[in-house]
């Protein structure tokens, strides 16, 4: 067959292509099997030919041959495997069709002078010599395939850098660019004394005209102790006494340069779909490590990255999440996630503890999909009607951990009918949350205190817990406005410390509603308290729910029902619609430069306002029927403030009033007269200024013994004693 090929396949590239596809057919038909191409020659390190035909029973055998010293050719093919240095490998590419790989496992570094390392090659050329790679059913063969390997030895440093990395060498041994004034390649440049290339005659004609400064190669400047330094002029008379001569190469100065290091090349953008690469297996689950399956492969979950879905995303230990996922459907789906069977689920999960666990998967059947799905396209005829059961409607993933493991895994999944009148926008919910038993996993929001970003942490009485004191954790959350805006539709998000907002929902109101107000504005009050069910909120961002001192109460700032609501037929008065949440932080403490901060009130009050039909702009149809309706706010916002850090006691009306003393508004300090004798001055040494200062002071007794208001002290005590 491997001479049938010779004949009929030319060394055209386009000829070459038609002939696999006759030899696959050829293969396919007579139930054979037979390499393509089966003759090649490798000059490095990886070779790789087809193998066609039924090859569910073959086997591959490698071997090395040599041609016959009197015929020159090479015997039959056989089966008997020999050991060589080359790695022999499959891969399946088609029904029909295998890809063998040859891989070279040597290295192909030529061996220096005098080494004793017997993983390289001693000569230029490494590799010489003939591969034959049957293949078998049994112990006959049934195809051969023919590899010349002639292949050189790569010419390396054997101080290479590994993982392309940058070696820098440490300045204070070697510097980086020692002769900067050697600019041309293999010449001398005229006055470079550092010059490698230049000969000592050349060196002779300008040693004494040299290029100075670093430029020259003069990096390290000698120190002052050197005798050649001082000039006779400005050296003192000792300095001849005292100076050292040394080498120039004995130098304290280690340079103003870069100390060495390793610098790892960081990679450039690109615009090719990442690849996800293959995990590496772990002993233990850290938080944030990614799950593996039990073929150490990504355990993946629908999630959003980067704004969007992405169908499989590895799933992170300890870190719950729940998103939705937003797709137009035409037809039914036909693929994951959307369209799955149970048994494509139960996943085989690693516990991290060296056994591993089944995912519990249990169906339920969603009844209202009004939650699911949120618009479709205009009501098309019932032949055009399209009928899509078992849709994957939402996945809920419950993770129970101990420790560093995982000991179980259930997943509930809601599977409905959808009937696609021409088109839907299906909206998927995905979530995963980690149980310690049964208690979820909620994670801190700082450690002491709160970092920026992450929710505030409230809390409410448990009343099921025996434990007296025992404080349940909770959000206070604000209006997420999706789809229509629609306070009925809407969702709520919890408050992110440090970070101000404000948000809505719409509530559709009728001139029936407004003959109502008491029951308006309990509705109204009731949407609002049910943003924030908390009664305390908790100082840190680590509380413990059995100590109390964790927690402050929330203010509420009750409305007065003592003002008088003045309603008519038309309007509703002392609406409670916008909701206002203040939090009032301070910086207690700082761990490694970060600022701790703490939250010491938070209130919570309620605007009012009046509501009444706008009839204005020419729709006067809400004045006129009384069941059209109109939207109305309701609105939520959160304002966090700063507690200053008080440094100081408070100024007193002296300081405040009388300026005259103080120095940070005058030019004359009186306060720091004595300033230039105290440590804090360091414009001279301090004994200098001591003695300056002793001596002014010795001058001012001095004068003031021998002065006139001395000598008038001195007459009247005189005279006082006559």
């Amino acid at each position: 067959m491997a001479n049938v090929v010779d004949m009929f396949c030319p060394s055209s590239i386009s000829r070459q292509v038609i002939c696999v596809l006759l030899l696959f057919s050829l293969a396919h038909t007579q139930n054979v099997v037979v390499f393509q191409p089966s003759f090649l020659t490798a000059n490095g390190p990886v070779v790789s030919a087809l193998l066609l035909g039924n090859t569910s029973d073959i086997s591959l055998r490698l071997r090395t041959v040599s041609p016959s010293n009197t015929t020159g050719s090479i015997g039959p093919p056989s089966c008997m495997a020999e050991e060589t240095q080359w790695l022999l490998t499959r891969e399946q590419v088609g029904k029909t069709a295998v890809r063998v790989l040859l891989r070279l496992d040597r290295s192909l570094r030529l061996c220096g002078e005098n080494e004793t390392d017997i993983d390289c090659c001693p000569k230029p050329l490494c590799v010489l010599e003939t591969l034959q790679v049957s293949a078998c059913v049994g112990g006959t063969p049934q195809a051969s395939l023919l590899i010349q390997a002639k292949i050189h030895a790569l010419l390396v440093p054997a101080n290479a850098g590994s993982d392309n990395k940058t070696v820098i060498p440490n300045q204070v041994y070697q510097p980086l660019g020692p002769c900067p004034c050697d600019l041309t390649f293999r010449a001398c440049d005229v006055r470079c004394c550092c010059d490698k290339d230049c000969s000592i005659e050349d060196l002779k004609l300008f040693e004494s005209h040299c290029l100075p400064g670093p430029f020259g190669g003069q990096v390290s400047p000698a120190p002052d102790y050197q005798c050649s330094v001082q000039s006779s002029e400005i050296s003192p008379d000792w300095f001849p006494f005292l100076c050292v001569s040394s080498s120039p190469e004995n130098n304290p100065y280690l340079g103003l340069f870069y100390h060495g290091d390793t610098i790892t090349p960081k990679p450039g953008p690109n615009f090719q779909s990442p690849m996800l690469s293959a995990p590496v297996p772990e002993n233990l689950y850290i938080e944030g490590s990614p799950i593996l399956t039990l073929n150490n492969q990504y355990f993946t979950i629908p999630q959003k990255v980067l704004g969007r879905c992405v169908n499989s995303s590895p799933v992170a230990f300890l870190k719950n999440f729940k998103v939705k996922c937003v797709t137009l459907l035409r037809t039914c789906p036909t693929g994951s996630p959307l369209q799955t069977l149970p048994m494509e689920l139960r996943n085989k999960v690693k516990t991290g503890q060296g056994g591993d666990v089944t995912v519990d998967v249990s169906d339920e059947l969603a009844t209202d999909l009004s939650q699911f799905i949120s618009s479709t396209d205009a009501v098309a005829s019932s032949d055009e009607r399209l009928v899509c059961e078992n849709v994957t409607l939402a996945m809920d993933y419950k993770f129970y951990w101990k420790g560093n493991g995982i000991t179980r895994i259930t997943l509930t999944r809601t599977v409905g009918t959808i009937t696609l009148n021409g088109g839907v926008v299906l909206t998927t919910r995905y979530s995963a949350v980690y149980l310690n038993g049964e208690i979820t996993d909620e994670p801190n929001s700082g450690n002491p205190g709160y970092q920026v970003g992450r929710p505030v942490i409230a809390g409410i009485v448990d009343t099921l817990d025996n434990n007296t004191g025992s404080i349940q954790r909770m959000k206070i959350n604000l209006w997420k406005p999706v789809s229509d805006g629609l306070c009925s539709t809407n969702e709520r998000k919890p408050i992110l410390f440090g970070e101000n907002a404000t948000s809505g929902c719409l509530l559709p109101i009728s001139r029936q509603n407004l003959t109502q107000c008491n029951l308006l504005r309990e509705t109204v009050t009731s949407l609002q308290a049910a943003l924030t069910t908390a009664t305390y909120v908790s100082k840190s961002g680590n509380p413990d729910p059995l100590t109390v001192t964790d927690w402050v109460n929330i203010n509420y700032v009750t409305l007065n029902s003592s003002t008088t609501m003045e309603d008519t037929t038309s309007s509703c008065y002392g609406i409670s619609s916008h909701q206002h949440i203040h939090v009032w932080s301070l910086i207690t403490s700082m761990v490694e430069g970060i600022p701790q901060r703490e939250i010491r009130a938070l209130q919570i009050s309620y605007s009012l306002s009046t509501w009444a039909m706008d009839c204005g702009g020419g729709d006067v149809s809400p004045c006129v029927d009384p069941m059209e309706t109109q939207l109305f706010p309701i609105t939520s916002s959160v304002t966090f403030t700063d507690i200053p850090i008080n440094t100081g006691p408070p100024k007193t009306r002296f300081q405040i009033n009388f300026t005259e003393y103080d120095c940070s508004r005058n030019d004359v300090c009186w306060p720091e007269l004595a300033f230039p004798i105290t440590k804090y001055y360091t414009g001279e040494p301090y004994s200098q200024s001591l003695a300056k200062g002793l001596i002014l002071v010795f001058f001012f007794i001095t004068a003031s013994i021998l002065g006139t208001p001395w000598r008038q002290i001195r007459q009247a005590w005189n005279s006082a004693n006559l």
